[in-house]
Formats: C-alpha cells, structure tokens, sequence
C-alpha cells in the first residue's frame, strides 16, 4: 500500500477507507458488525479520491481486475441490521447530491437570490434546488423559481451539468443549469431568500459565492 495513505491519518485515530466499485463495497467484520476497513485490512491496491464528512474516512478507488460480487449491495447497507453507524454515514456521504439553476436574464442583468437559511444563507447563488424524488430538472428549475422569488418561467434552453465537491459540505454535487424567461416582479419568500436583485454579468461573477456558478457565467459570456 502506497506510503502515502499513511500520512493521510489524523488525531491518533487509524484511518479509515470507504470503497466502492460498481456499486459493490468493500466491509470487514469487526466487533460483531460490518465496518470500514482501516490499514493492514486492504489487501489489493486502492487509489484515493477525496475525504468524506471528516478527514479520517476517505472514499478510494479499488484497482480490481474482476467485478467484486462477494462484496456488499450498496443499496442495501443503509438497513442491514449488522453494519456499523459510520457505514450507513458513508453511503450517505457518498450519494451525489442533484440541484439545478435557473439563469433568469432581464435587460442583459442576471437574476441572483441570497439565501437566509441552510447552505445559503447570507450567500448569493441562482434561483434554484434540489431536485425532488421523481421529479424531471425542468419541473424542478421552474418549481424552485416560484417557491424562491414568487413568479412563474418559461425554460428556453438547456446550458449545460456541472459536477464538483463541495470544499465545506465534502459531498458530491451535479449541477443542472437552465435559461428561463420569467413573467413579473421577483419577490422573496422571505422563508428561504432574503433578497432578490437584478445584476450585471461582471456583477455576478463577483457576487456568486460558488465557484462553479461563475464559471457556467464566464463560458456564456
């Protein structure tokens, strides 16, 4: 195992893989539970990604020449009776997070919304979410707008996806972005937005706090 996995451990507590092919995970037994490996128990060779929610687990890439069938369904870990807390944390961590954005445009000035609650809050981002189980991004962009500014859109084109991890949240986020032509007045839902406004391109750029929401701006521009 490469040296360097070594130096990736923190605070005296052994570190911790979380490890994933084609959604099979790799879990040893320990104290009567399924649990994440630590050094000494992986005996293939690993490649690592990114830390999950913490430093002391890191999601890693097994290098296998074969599909891992004897390891554990994905999907069924999060109820399995026998795995350990910091399992179910992990599969938790590791499922992407989709939200999508609506570029709403006015006169050349762009639509921004600063939120007043949950990633957010005090921030300037595009009108947008996450989107719902079952529902289409399309639904989603239009539905967010509404609930977020009070007004109803049109989507008049698809600009592109864009996939990150998040530098405070360490989850894994794919980002929908949509032209939408909208009718009336934005108003904040003063439950989710604490302010709404209208600015320049070059503005937005400045204001957005997410890095990946300037770069979409940019290549339009």
């Amino acid at each position: 195992m490469p040296a360097t996995y070594n130096a990736l451990a923190k605070g005296g507590e052994p570190l911790r893989y979380y490890i994933e092919s084609d959604g099979r995970v790799f879990l040893v037994e320990r104290e009567g539970l399924l649990d994440l490996p630590v050094p000494g128990e992986v005996l293939f060779p690993i490649e690592p990604v990114a830390p999950l929610v913490g430093d002391d687990v890191w999601y890693c890439v097994p290098m296998l020449d074969r599909h891992p069938h004897a390891w554990y369904d994905k999907d069924e870990l999060p109820t399995a009776p026998t795995v350990s807390p910091q399992v179910r944390s992990a599969v938790h961590a590791t499922m992407p997070r989709i939200v999508v954005e609506g570029l709403c445009t006015r006169k050349e000035r762009i639509l921004l919304v600063k939120g007043n609650r949950g990633l957010t809050e005090g921030r300037w981002t595009l009108p947008g979410g996450f989107l719902r189980f079952g529902e289409t991004p399309e639904a989603c962009v239009l539905r967010e707008i509404e609930e977020e500014v009070g007004v109803t859109g049109t989507i008049t084109a698809f600009v592109g996806v864009r996939s990150k991890l998040g530098t405070r949240s360490r989850l894994h986020w794919t980002l929908l972005f949509y032209r939408v032509a909208i009718e009336g007045t934005p108003q904040p839902n003063p439950d989710e937005i604490a302010e709404a406004r209208f600015v320049s391109p070059a503005q937005a750029e400045e204001m957005l706090f997410d890095e990946t929401m300037g770069s979409i701006l940019r290549e339009l521009a």
